[in-house]
């Protein structure tokens, strides 16, 4: 019988072009983050072992806490929105133009949302900071230091909005690269010298940490000015295109003549949310320091640093990337019912194409989250020796980083799903999630006291997030299936499409029934523990990395195989 593929399911050629140019967005992201993470994995290296666990505490999770707050609560809200709404080149002229001003004077706003944020953060921080922590020298110039680098970050904002939303990936890679890199070394210099040459080891130790991200800051705003000059950072006038209505209050007059009310109010209600989402994602670092020794914090800190690398180097942007890529994908609404068949087969196929896309994302990062729970507890004992000092080895670290193995899995499908949810959310919608967020806050609340004072410790941070995160990631999952069934009167996929192949669990299981038998044999563990960094040379825990490197490429190529089958097998469906 002849087949006919059907015309619902024909790619649209300006969406395969958005897909392309996605996919090599998120490829010069990762690269970015590898590269970068890398060179500075290696810095690193000597950073933790010249600045005290106390030190590092101090920069690694109430500096962070404080600089991701303001940046977070500035400018999140209004990123996620401009991700939507940026105008594309095939817009008509006059109507792109227009857009493109009214988007980029609301990318001016962090900058000034930032100061009273910077000014609000600063003076509870201060308040709430115990006396070990202000007695640190240079506390109070460090601090200042770490709020001028934050508001200098969001004066690049204008610039970073303009590239996302263009899909100019290359001089955002080119301005944090350059950042990074200059922030370690300088970092590094300072600790340096301070070890080397100071009277007093430690003297200069925060404010290191806080030059080197002021240097970030610096080089950041420096690149993004010369690459795109063009950039506003103050709002300029609309062109009056609009009637004044008497009807209008004097604030919606104003407002009008800058900005987009309804995109203006999308960016607030998405700002509003993000801060509950922002204590859901900085939750541990809020209770690490309430219940935590400076010493311990430090321990934390390294071992959260260490396990969220996997998070940063890819999560982070492919998670950035879907949010580019589904909101310019699905930006025009599906049409209701009634309306013209022609149409609305022209509207179902970006809503397939996302779907398919959503379906392949999920699959794989569960199959990633399989290898990661399999290979991971197997060989932390070694990896252990590699990235801790030895003054960390006796505080919580090597316990959270343990954990920290069962919390990439999670992070993994949640960032994906969340991130497609950002780019269709209506407001109503954010507003339903908000209150839902609250819900997740006192999961997440409740989960770390009851871990805690069952005696897990920093550990029970971490298993905390795995829980609030589950139920966040069950939330999206419903709502992205309500959202397609919606438009497309059937789900859009089943909770089998997204399980892996039964040869690639048969490979996986047999990896890690090896490999612990190689283990249990040749007492890998002890002998780690015993002979500590020289075992790393050994034959012996040479060969048992070899044998799980080996049986992971195995399993990465089974799973290659067998995911391009049922990739195929999906596209089959479609064809009537």
């Amino acid at each position: 019988m002849k087949m006919k593929i059907s015309s619902e399911t024909l790619p649209n050629p300006k969406d395969s072009r958005l897909l392309i140019r996605s996919l090599s967005s998120a490829r010069s992201l990762i690269g970015l983050q590898l590269v970068s993470r890398l060179f500075t994995f290696v810095l690193n290296q000597g950073l933790v072992r010249l600045a005290s666990p106390q030190t590092y505490g101090t920069v690694a999770v109430q500096f962070e806490l404080l600089m991701s707050t303001i940046l977070f609560l500035s400018r999140e809200g209004i990123r996620n929105s401009l991700l939507r709404v940026w105008p594309q080149r095939t817009v008509a002229q006059s109507s792109n133009a227009l857009e493109a001003l009214q988007c980029a004077n609301l990318a001016t706003l962090p900058a000034m949302l930032g100061i009273p944020t910077t000014l609000t953060t600063v003076a509870l921080y201060t308040f709430s900071a115990n006396e070990a922590t202000r007695n640190q020298p240079h506390f109070d110039l460090a601090l200042l230091t770490y709020a001028t680098a934050a508001l200098g970050e969001l004066l690049s904002e204008p610039m970073h909005n303009r590239a996302m939303g263009e899909v100019r990936t290359g001089i955002r890679v080119s301005a944090e690269g350059l950042g990074i890199t200059v922030k370690t070394i300088i970092t590094y210099l300072v600790l340096l010298y301070d070890s080397s040459v100071s009277q007093r080891s430690g003297e200069l130790a925060l404010m290191a940490f806080a030059l080197g991200q002021l240097a970030y800051s610096a080089i950041v705003f420096t690149v993004y000015t010369l690459q795109m000059p063009e950039a506003n950072l103050w709002p300029s006038s609309l062109p009056d295109l609009r009637q004044k209505s008497p009807k209008r209050s004097w604030w919606r007059q104003q407002v009008v003549k800058f900005f987009d009310p309804d995109v203006l109010h999308l960016s607030m209600t998405m700002t509003s949310q993000s801060v509950v989402k922002h204590f859901l994602t900085e939750g541990d670092k809020f209770l690490v320091s309430y219940w935590s020794p400076l010493q311990d914090q430090g321990g934390y800190a390294i071992a959260a640093n260490y396990g969220s690398l996997v998070a940063r180097i890819a999560f982070q942007p492919i998670e950035e990337m879907c949010r580019v890529y589904f909101s310019r994908l699905l930006s025009n609404p599906v049409a209701e019912e009634g309306s013209p068949n022609g149409k609305r087969t022209r509207e179902l196929a970006p809503l397939k194409q996302a779907s398919d896309a959503v379906i392949t994302l999920v699959s794989a990062q569960i199959a990633f989250s399989l290898l990661v729970v399999t290979f991971g507890p197997l060989y932390l004992p070694i990896v252990l020796q590699l990235l801790l000092p030895t003054q960390y080895m006796s505080t919580s670290a090597p316990k959270v980083l343990y954990a920290w193995i069962w919390y990439i899995p999670v992070l993994a499908v949640n960032g994906g799903l969340e991130a497609f949810h950002s780019s269709v959310a209506t407001p109503r919608d954010l507003r339903r999630q908000s209150r839902w967020m609250l819900g997740f806050s006192a999961i997440y609340i409740l989960s770390a006291t009851a871990l805690y004072n069952l005696g897990f410790g920093d550990t029970a941070l971490v298993y905390a997030n795995i829980v609030s995160l589950t139920a966040r990631i069950w939330y999206t999952a419903f709502s992205i299936r309500t959202y397609f069934r919606k438009r497309m009167q059937s789900p859009p996929f089943r909770p089998t499409d997204l399980s892996p192949n039964w040869k690639f669990l048969v490979v996986v299981g047999l990896s890690y029934g090896i490999i612990s038998f190689n283990e249990a044999r040749q007492h890998i563990v002890e002998y780690v523990q015993l002979s500590g960094r020289r075992a790393l040379v050994s034959m012996l825990v040479l060969f048992h990395v070899a044998l799980g490197s080996g049986m992971g490429l195995i399993c990465v190529g089974i799973w290659w195989m067998t995911s391009r089958k049922q990739l195929v097998a999906r596209e089959r469906i479609k064809v009537t």
